[in-house]
């Protein structure tokens, strides 16, 4: 399997994936420090930048699209700008990627809070958007304390 990983941090999906042999083709980050990190453990994949501009000619086809754009404006913590804030918006935007890239998969993370952002309809927005891609979805809100973490997460 080959994936593209957007919003990416210092890589988890690299981490889980990379001993099952799957390839990375590009990640995605602006960040100045998780893009150092990403330099040095992955030299030979390409950082894409600001997933919101990349073309399918930039890369090649993926199987798998894997993010988690930022949950600020999901978080029960956080403003609760749901789609209509500027990263909640992002949730958008990967599926716009999602448009251009066409992999077979998508896996999307994000926080609880999206089940109720917007009344339900920030879920309900990104959902519809899946559809209307032609992809179908199931989902699950997994709690890191289940997974040997000491905390609800």
């Amino acid at each position: 399997m080959i994936f593209g990983s957007v919003c990416s941090g210092i890589e988890a999906a690299s981490v889980a994936w990379l001993p099952l042999g799957w390839r990375c083709a590009f990640v995605s980050e602006l960040e100045p420090f998780p893009s150092r990190v990403l330099a040095h453990h992955y030299s030979d994949v390409p950082n894409l930048g600001d997933f919101t501009s990349i073309t399918p000619e930039q890369h090649e086809p993926i199987d798998v699209l894997v993010g988690g754009t930022p949950c600020q404006d999901f978080s029960v913590a956080g403003l609760r700008a749901g789609v209509g804030g500027d990263r909640g918006a992002l949730s958008l935007e990967f599926l716009r990627l999602a448009g251009r890239a066409r992999p077979r998969w998508i896996v999307w993370e994000n926080v609880p809070g999206v089940l109720s952002s917007d009344g339900g309809r920030a879920l309900g927005a990104f959902l519809g958007g899946l559809a209307e891609l032609g992809y179908g979805f199931a989902y699950r809100v997994l709690d890191a304390q289940y997974f040997g973490l000491a905390q609800r997460r």
